[in-house]
């Protein structure tokens, strides 16, 4: 499972090799904020080698393309495809149009590459005004969109107004971005924090993402990998009510029931959901092995 997304300069070989060893859940190559217009193509041809040649674990691998409106991003997709990465992320992406080019594109190369089909996953960002306001739409374009994330810094210079740590500005479009992701049953990824001396800023930030009901969060420094990851640990009280949910509705399972009543309320198949995104927490964490897990089951 995913709590931190992790961007590394595609461009800084130093940066790539250390992705290998820093404890986020998934890496993000970056080649477009990063990267001048110079060193698109070292950068690219960098990552890809990166892709194929280091050992990140069991890390997810994502890699952010450039703009569908510049000329790389063609190359930078058949690239990073052949090479392995698991998604891209589509900066700027407004609306179903921008989902469908480049799904398009990695059916085309796929095919061509004698790839499984619909292997690389999307995660769209949204960064304007005109992307939140189309953000279901771009959630439901493809079954390769695996998730939306909200990039803040430049959202706010699309809607006009200064970006602040307390993210008051952005409210609206946080909200609008999770029930949109939920709407189509994908993952919702919150804004980066961008301090990255702030680690208790970091922290405050990611739980109230957390409270609204995003998945993870990006960063931008291996610095807030810590307070991101402690911001998603649940309690132990969560976790042992996680277990009984799942214990109970597995109970009923076996008897041909669909929900059955608990502390004395009734539990179901979207209250068994959030149990088992609380056991998944769990584990990440640390606080529940899998002997423990079947021990309290």
């Amino acid at each position: 499972m995913r709590r931190s997304l992790l961007f590394l300069p595609g461009n800084q070989p130093n940066m790539l090799q250390n992705g290998a060893v820093l404890p986020a859940d998934a890496l993000i190559f970056d080649l477009e904020d990063s990267v001048s217009p110079s060193e698109k193509d070292a950068a690219r041809e960098l990552v890809a080698s990166a892709l194929r040649s280091i050992d990140y674990g069991s890390r997810g691998l994502v890699v952010r393309i450039n703009d569908i409106d510049k000329p790389y991003v063609k190359k930078d997709l058949e690239a990073v495809a052949a090479a392995g990465a698991m998604s891209v992320m589509v900066p700027k992406v407004s609306g179903a149009h921008t989902i469908h080019h480049v799904a398009v594109m990695l059916d085309l190369i796929e095919e061509e590459y004698r790839m499984e089909p619909g292997r690389t996953k999307i995660i769209a960002l949204i960064e304007t005004a005109a992307g939140i306001e189309k953000a279901f739409e771009a959630a439901a374009a493809s079954p390769r969109v695996e998730a939306l994330a909200l990039g803040g810094e430049d959202l706010s210079a699309d809607l006009g107004c200064p970006r602040t740590k307390e993210g008051t500005e952005i409210f609206y479009s946080r909200s609008r971005l999770v029930v949109a992701a939920r709407a189509a049953g994908i993952e919702a990824i919150d804004t980066p924090f961008t301090d990255a001396r702030d680690e208790e800023g970091c922290y405050a930030d990611t739980v109230f993402a957390r409270s609204m009901g995003f998945d993870a969060k990006l960063s931008i420094s291996p610095h807030h990998l810590r307070p991101i990851h402690r911001a998603f640990v649940p309690t132990e009280e969560a976790v042992a009510f996680a277990l009984e949910v799942k214990e109970a509705m597995e109970i009923a399972r076996r008897e041909g029931r669909g929900a059955v009543s608990l502390r004395g309320k009734m539990i179901d198949l979207p209250v068994l959901k959030q149990a088992e995104r609380t056991i998944e927490l769990a584990r990440a964490s640390g606080m529940l092995a899998a002997e423990k897990e079947g021990a309290l089951l």
